[in-house]
């Protein structure tokens, strides 16, 4: 049931962002960076593409959003943002692209749910 909600929010979230874009009358590009969603079994050993802005949206499973942590080897290039209740909603813990380059990230799990989950991030523009 969790997922179907974070699943309809997420859903919802890109539909405003898609609406607002095509509203918008401000001369921007209107280009809408959609997140990449992966759980975090999917990124053992994976390489994921990030563009400046765009979000890693990590799916927990049955753990609990608020216990993962990441070690970033340049922070310079990605964010970490935990999960955990903001606000009266459940956010997943995620990345997100900072700036052009690529850096080795390492997931944990604060539950012992999972062994560490190692992957690269690479950020274009």
């Amino acid at each position: 049931m969790r997922t179907r909600n974070l699943a309809f929010a997420a859903a919802a979230v890109v539909a405003t962002f898609v609406l607002a874009g095509c509203s918008s009358s401000s001369g921007g590009d209107g280009d809408v960076v959609t997140p990449v969603i992966m759980s975090a079994e999917e990124l053992q050993d994976a390489s994921v593409e990030l563009r400046v802005g765009q979000v890693l949206d990590i799916t927990t499973g049955d753990l609990g959003e608020d216990s993962y942590s990441a070690e970033i080897a340049d922070p310079s290039i990605v964010s970490f943002s935990p999960g955990g209740e903001r606000g009266g909603a459940t956010f997943n813990p995620g990345l997100i692209g900072e700036a052009v380059g690529e850096t080795e990230v390492t997931l944990k799990n604060e539950q012992g749910g999972i062994q560490p989950v190692e992957f690269t991030v690479t950020v274009t523009e």
